[in-house]
Order: C-alpha cells, then structure tokens, then sequence
C-alpha cells in the first residue's frame, strides 16, 4: 500500500515556510510565486500554523484587513491537521475528505517533511488507475493469442 512518503518522493521543490510575523502580502506573493495555495507557518523550527488560500478570502478580504500590515499569526490556521510519512495514502483520503481540508503537512519527530494536497492524491491515483490499465491490456493481449 502507498504511503505519503511516496507521495512525497514524487514531488520536487521544498516546502514554503514562513515565520509568524510574515505579512500577508508577503506570503501571497510567495505563494503565486510559487504556484502554491499554502504557506506553512514555522516558529523556531516547529510547525505553528498553515496559511492557505481559504485563510485569505475568510479571515483577511472578508474581514476587510490590510494585507500589507496583517502578520500571518493572526490570520493562519492553528488547529492543524497533520500525517506522519508512513501513513497511507488511504488514511490520507479520509482525513482530508472529512476535515474538508485540501493541504495537510507532513511532520516526523517534530520536523516539517512535507505538505501533499489533495492534487497530489489525485495524481497518485491516476497513476495507479493508469498501471491497472496497461496490466489488463497486457493480460487481455496474452489470452488472445
């Protein structure tokens, strides 16, 4: 059975790390630069927070906030949801489905490993799917002859 670490061997760039006292600004200028709907927010190596694309629509343009002067701290999502590398793509899927969350941080002894996406599950899969096509086609190929 696949597990994040997979997932996480798959996926090339680091992940995007801001301290607390990051603007907002900032940290969506980061995220655009980097095609990317969240920032995790790290505080003296330990994951405080996750600041995504959701957090910016609820807590900073329908609060009217100033996104020049509003630090990720009182913006970021604290009540974090994380996975370890060995969990199971599967688990994955149903945390995140039932959370209704669409990044979830990987942390392992207390270092950020990585952040998969729902998109990175999507992908994953499609591979998969793909694989058990090409295996049925092989197989219908060799009964055939």
């Amino acid at each position: 059975m696949a597990t994040v670490h997979d997932l996480l061997s798959r996926k090339d760039g680091g992940v995007l790390e801001c301290p607390p006292d990051t603007t907002v600004q900032d940290a969506v200028t980061m995220m655009n630069d980097r095609g990317t709907g969240s920032v995790l927010v790290v505080d003296g190596g330990k994951l405080t927070g996750i600041f995504t694309e959701r957090d910016l629509m609820r807590r900073v343009v329908a609060e009217r906030l100033d996104p020049a002067a509003t630090p990720l701290s009182e913006v970021m999502t604290t009540a974090l949801v994380t996975c370890t590398p060995d969990a199971t793509i599967d688990d994955c899927e149903s945390l995140m489905s039932e959370r209704r969350i669409r990044h979830l941080p990987v942390v392992d002894d207390g270092k950020v490993r990585g952040v998969i996406t729902t998109g990175d599950l999507l992908a994953h899969e499609l591979r998969d799917k793909e694989s058990t096509i090409q295996q049925l086609e092989s197989f219908v190929f060799y009964v055939r002859q």
